[in-house]
């Protein structure tokens, strides 16, 4: 009497080889490692924009921006205006647009294609500032009289660090009021906000403390200021030193799955042959 084979179980029919059962552990893997560009760069702290790349720099003509043509407002810079001035008397600027660019800084700045110093948008008919407004943020000049603006939000210039002139009607305050400024006169149908104040060199008052491991740095005009981590320091409140441990990270992590892939690929083996 030839003995019976058994027939194989439906258990072990249908359990998952063990490469399958790689495939939850290596997906989290994928999901919970660090961003290579935010882990430990040096500079990122509290309120640091975040910044994912350079664009290439080299020779050829500056792309057109939003703010310069006529999205924003048609037409060009006035021959008598403060921004023309300033555009006349700085080496390597040139006039495109509302816009006056620099040349010469746009070389030395990596991290922008084109250098808005100085932006004129004079009798616009603007009820609130175009979309692409926040292009002209490395502006030391901006003026904005003769337009119906009713209101400026109070984050709207956040990161024009470099504001020096502002030119508003008469109607609205210098942002962050007075103190944020130091001048702030009326004359004729313009009001004119100059020398932007710093809260890091107590101009504006006391400032808040930044932690040990930062700088402190300006946001804009009546802004509250940024603390940026000083290098190495990086991470909530500048406590972590050095750069992200990517070997401890990844080799514990897949030391990790390799044992618990070996240990359902046991498990599932043990019950396959017990059924």
């Amino acid at each position: 009497m030839r003995p019976v084979m058994a027939a194989p179980s439906r258990a072990a029919a249908s359990s998952p080889g063990w490469p399958l059962l790689l495939l939850p552990p290596l997906l989290c893997l994928a999901l919970l490692g660090p961003d290579p560009l935010q882990a430990g760069g040096a500079g990122a702290g509290p309120g640091a924009p975040g910044r994912r790349g350079v664009p290439p720099t080299g020779p050829g003509p500056a792309p057109s921006l939003q703010v310069c043509g006529g999205a924003c407002c048609a037409g060009g810079v006035r021959a008598s205006s403060a921004v023309a001035a300033l555009c006349g008397s700085r080496g390597g600027a040139r006039l495109q647009g509302r816009c006056c660019l620099d040349g010469a800084l746009e070389r030395e700045e990596a991290a922008a294609a084109v250098v808005v110093v100085g932006l004129d948008l004079w009798n616009c008919s603007l009820r609130e500032l175009c979309p692409g407004f926040r292009e002209a943020r490395t502006a030391v000049l901006i003026d904005l009289t003769d337009n119906p603006l009713a209101h400026l939000p109070e984050d709207t210039f956040r990161g024009f660090t470099q504001l020096q002139t502002l030119l508003l009607p008469p109607e609205l305050g210098c942002p962050g009021g007075g103190a944020a400024w130091d001048a702030d006169t009326i004359r004729g149908s313009s009001r004119t906000c100059q020398g932007q104040q710093s809260p890091c060199n107590g101009s504006e008052g006391p400032a808040e403390l930044c932690p040990e491991a930062s700088l402190c740095a300006p946001d804009g005009p009546g802004l509250p200021q940024q603390c940026l981590c000083a290098n190495p320091f990086h991470g909530y409140k500048c406590l972590r030193q050095g750069s992200f441990p990517y070997l401890l990270f990844y080799g514990s992590l897949g030391g990790a799955t390799a044992a618990l892939s070996t240990l359902l690929w046991a498990t599932q083996r043990r019950k396959a042959k017990s059924s």
